[in-house]
């Protein structure tokens, strides 16, 4: 026995019109008319073998469906994750400089925390070169950083040398900057999704004028004797 409701479910739009015509005009149920017109409409086969396929025909759509569903919900929650991560992301930016190249170093670094931790670096660093002074602002901020408890830090400098060999391969390493390599790279470990980018110099404005700061201040203490 077919049920009059599965009936009326997997009929067509234009099979439920048509039967509904069919209704007024002999003045039978709405249900004999539907088995009239299905039975048209399945003939040889049968009704109830064009109800089973279209049963299969629904189950398979309403699966496809539920599967869209699905996507759409992990898509969802992937884009409320990135924006949660987003949101505990840590910052830096680090600069160094000499004067002259080579000379006396001095270095400037900026933390920021995603709940307004904020670290200013300003301080002298030794004698070097320009890459040499990049290089330990970008150790002494991973030093912080990690003494923070720093995660998911993307850190930012404008010195293609450095940010080029603390990312490439040991082959490709300069030797003159070994140590300092090592160091960044042993800090940059300790960090969960630590990175270092490159960036231009005049977006980098806060990390160079607190290395002038360090310069600075060092050029005056040896100016005054302290």
């Amino acid at each position: 026995m077919i049920d009059p409701t599965d009936l009326c479910l997997l009929a067509f739009k234009a099979e439920r019109a048509a039967s509904r015509k069919l209704a007024r005009q002999t003045g039978m149920s709405m249900e004999d008319a539907l088995r009239v017109t299905l039975d048209k409409v399945a003939a040889p086969c049968g009704i109830d073998s064009l109800l089973a396929t279209r049963r299969a025909t629904q189950a398979r759509e309403q699966q496809r469906l539920k599967e869209r569903q699905d996507r759409l919900a992990l898509a969802r929650l992937s884009r409320s994750s990135r924006h949660h991560d987003t949101t505990s992301t840590w910052q830096g930016w680090f600069d160094g400089s000499a004067h002259p190249n080579p000379g006396r170093c001095a270095i400037g670094a900026l933390l920021v925390g995603p709940a307004g931790e904020r670290m200013e670096i300003s301080q002298a660093a030794g004698h070097g070169n320009s890459s040499e002074a990049e290089y330990r602002a970008l150790v002494v901020v991973l030093e912080a950083a990690v003494a923070a408890g720093a995660h998911n830090l993307a850190l930012y400098g404008d010195s293609r040398v450095v940010i080029d060999d603390v990312n490439g391969t040991d082959a490709s390493a300069a030797p003159s900057l070994r140590a300092l390599r090592l160091a960044a790279r042993d800090l940059i470990g300790r960090i969960d999704g630590a990175t270092v980018r490159w960036l231009p110099r005049h977006k980098n404005t806060e990390a160079d004028a607190l290395s002038q700061r360090g310069m600075a201040e060092w050029v005056g203490a040896a100016c005054t004797g302290a």
